[in-house]
């Protein structure tokens, strides 16, 4: 949490040991939170493949065990991805299990997904759950309406409320000059370039683009570029905007953040530029369980020991491997590994 609350994401892969131990001494109350705790990392680094995978097997615990678990990780994957047909339901949901046992942080987190009005271009939802997410939260969670700030920010400024984007901009700079990171920083630099006078603008766009190009988030590098690409059209920059649009474009496709993606080549069309819209790769066609199946088996974990893992038979972990080998045109656990790194 202290790492979360200084835009540190690095910190993320502290998780990575107690989550080999906990399925190491068979710790199943703990290993769902953890799972989700890791996918949520992916989500952020916008590896959505890794991240539907752990959440697949935080569900198959939760399956085995009978718990029950707030489904944050998979609510922030829909909402990248920008599916509101699936992020609906699991913020209701989310709002319904918070509600029962009286967790309000729950309620904050679902709220916290201003991102997928944002992708959706609908600004005005956006604003409205980014200030729920923002404003009501318990202080010893300080971190968690950090993360609906540029969400709301972007949104405030695209409705016309200067003064909620000016005065949560002064709350999110607190944060980040606090720590230094180049995530937080980026994302400040960001921020500012949307309330900015168009000659500070430029700059303010740039340096995000450069602290962010040195980080792990590839989902706000992309979105700097949509917004950038944005500001560069209604400059009459017609070239630079497509430039960076075209790459906004590339990225989205590639990461899966299909809303996003959507914006960004209305923008690109608007500029006078288009973008090949990339064919359907089979990696995306893999079901939740094949994909898990296949990360574990490209892991070197043999059938049992997947088995084992997921709380399946040897002979359904062999079908799903089946499965996967046909969709992905391989015939060996040695491609497997190439195709699974690869992707």
């Amino acid at each position: 949490m202290a790492g979360a609350s200084l835009w540190d994401y690095q910190g993320y892969s502290l998780l990575e040991r107690p989550v080999r131990l906990a399925r190491e001494i068979g710790a199943l109350d703990r290993l769902p939170i953890l799972l989700n705790q890791l996918a949520s990392a992916a989500v952020w680094r916008g590896e959505f493949a890794a991240a539907a995978s752990l959440i697949a097997e935080a569900d198959a615990v939760c399956e085995a065990t009978g718990a029950r678990l707030p489904t944050f990780a998979a609510l922030r994957l829909a909402a990248f991805r920008g599916r509101e047909a699936e992020a609906a339901p699991l913020i209701q949901a989310t709002i319904e299990h918070a509600a029962a046992r009286g967790q309000g942080i729950a309620v904050t987190w679902a709220n916290h997904f201003a991102i997928l009005y944002n992708g959706l271009g609908r600004y005005a939802d956006a604003l409205t759950a980014a200030r729920q997410a923002s404003e009501q939260t318990p202080i010893q969670w300080g971190w968690a309406p950090m993360r609906a700030l540029p969400e709301l920010i972007e949104a405030a400024a695209r409705t016309g409320n200067p003064g909620a984007a000016v005065d949560a901009l002064g709350r999110l700079a607190e944060w980040t000059r606090a720590d230094g990171t180049e995530d937080g920083r980026g994302l400040e630099a960001r921020c500012r370039a949307l309330l900015a006078e168009d000659a500070a603008a430029d700059g303010h766009y740039r340096e995000a683009l450069e602290r962010l190009g040195r980080t792990r988030l590839r989902p706000e590098l992309a979105r700097t570029r949509l917004l950038y690409g944005e500001w560069l059209r209604r400059q009459q920059r017609h070239r630079d905007a497509r430039d960076q649009l075209r790459t906004a474009v590339e990225m989205f496709d590639d990461m899966g953040m299909e809303a996003f993606a959507g914006r960004a080549r209305r923008e690109l069309r608007a500029a006078g530029g288009t973008a090949r819209r990339r064919a359907v790769t089979t990696a995306v066609e893999l079901t939740a369980q094949e994909a898990q199946v296949a990360r574990l088996a490209g892991e070197g974990l043999s059938n049992p020991e997947i088995a084992t893992r997921l709380f399946l038979s040897p002979r359904t972990v062999q079908y799903h491997l089946g499965k996967v080998f046909t969709k992905l045109g391989i015939t060996s656990r040695a491609q497997l590994r190439r195709a699974v790194s690869g992707s």
